[in-house]
């Protein structure tokens, strides 16, 4: 055998070693796909809505100027919690004390008009008894005094005006609750022309959070109210964190209209919320449990995929895949409601479903999500 033959010879012997060490190494990664598998579980579960909501005082009241004046002094803590009439602002009061006496010198000077008509009243009575003067004389002293006394009436309401605005250059808050940072500071101009605001105070305990429902859902709203579930319904706040506001809150009102442009109806539902902790303006998520489900089979929402506009899962038995088709309902935290297409025990994939094939084994590991865990609405 010639050098060339020698040489193709050997090249053949080195393919076929290839060939065949490829092929027994394919044979060895041929073991059936390691997944995770969740049993499907029925169970009674709870149903809920979710809507953004923001929060708010529950009431809240805007600290306006009721009078025209440069402001004194700001006398509470900017931000802080003050009490039902408590002087917040001080406006100079100076141009008031002299309406206040101006008012009173013109009471007194009724008053004395008034007394000397009484008194030329009961005199001319006198008088016109004894015809020592005429009737019509005695007339126009009776509606002289009636005249005053008018006088003494306005005199004296026109007091009471100046003493009110004379009160007004100490605004106070007419409720207890957090206040504002100050509109206006010291040495403003306040009150001209309009009711300055200068600050609002909210109260916050409890706190309120409104949040918009559809027009669907006001009338499944409705309906709830009118067989008494709506009141008691438990409403939970999820607030921008994460984190779960600890109290269960309530719905207590709703708006008298469908807001024309939105299409929905202003709802607002009531929270504890001790020591003013949560402030108003925070967004959070509002979740109100409509209904509780009983025999709800529910799986984890990851364990489903689509394809060509089918829901599916890939289902497991006896080791063996096969996909299912199945229709979903509501979701409740990590969990999908199904609907129809699987039963209560059934095994389906939760993990490793890009390495699977319809008709092919797999080596199957119970998953070790619980359904508590899965309900958690977080």
């Amino acid at each position: 055998m010639d050098v060339p033959s020698k040489c193709i010879a050997a090249l053949i012997v080195a393919l076929t070693v290839f060939v065949v060490g490829c092929g027994r190494e394919e044979e060895v990664t041929m073991d059936p796909p390691a997944v995770t598998i969740y049993t499907a579980n029925a169970a009674e579960v709870p149903i809920y809505r979710e809507w953004v909501g923001q929060t708010k005082g529950s009431f809240n009241v805007d600290i306006r100027a009721r009078v025209e004046g440069f402001v004194q002094a700001i006398t509470y803590k900017e931000g802080s919690e003050v009490v039902a009439g408590q002087t917040l602002f001080k406006i100079d009061p100076s141009a008031y004390v002299a309406y206040v006496n101006q008012a009173r010198a013109r009471l007194a000077e009724a008053q004395a008009a008034q007394a000397r008509s009484l008194k030329d009243v009961v005199r001319y009575q006198a008088l016109v008894q004894e015809n020592a003067i005429s009737a019509q004389e005695y007339e126009a002293a009776v509606a002289l005094n009636n005249a005053t006394t008018a006088s003494v009436a306005a005199a004296n309401a026109a007091l009471q005006r100046t003493q009110l605005d004379l009160s007004y250059c100490n605004v106070t808050s007419p409720i207890s609750g957090l206040a504002s940072i100050a509109k206006f500071g010291a040495g403003s101009l306040v009150g001209r022309g309009d009711a300055t605001l200068l600050a609002t105070v909210s109260k916050l305990d409890p706190i309120r959070v409104t949040f918009n429902l559809s027009e669907k859902e006001f009338l499944d709203y409705l309906r709830s109210a009118a067989n008494g579930s709506a009141s008691s319904m438990p409403v939970e706040l999820r607030l921008a964190d994460g984190s779960t506001w600890p109290h269960i809150g309530k719905l207590v009102v709703a708006d008298n209209a469908i807001d024309p442009l939105t299409g929905t109806l202003r709802v607002e539902a009531e929270f504890s919320n001790p020591g003013g902790f949560l402030r108003p303006g925070l967004f959070g998520r509002v979740l109100v449990m409509i209904e509780k489900r009983p025999n709800a089979i529910v799986i984890p929402a990851r364990a489903i995929s689509e394809l060509q506009g089918q829901t599916r899962v890939a289902v497991v038995k006896n080791n063996i895949v096969g996909y299912r088709n199945i229709e979903t309902g509501d979701r409740i935290g990590g969990a999908i409601v199904v609907t129809a297409g699987l039963v209560a025990g059934e095994q389906i994939i939760v993990d490793g479903l890009q390495k699977i094939q319809e008709g092919l084994p797999v080596r199957a590991t119970p998953s070790k999500v619980t359904l508590d865990s899965l309900l958690k609405t977080n």
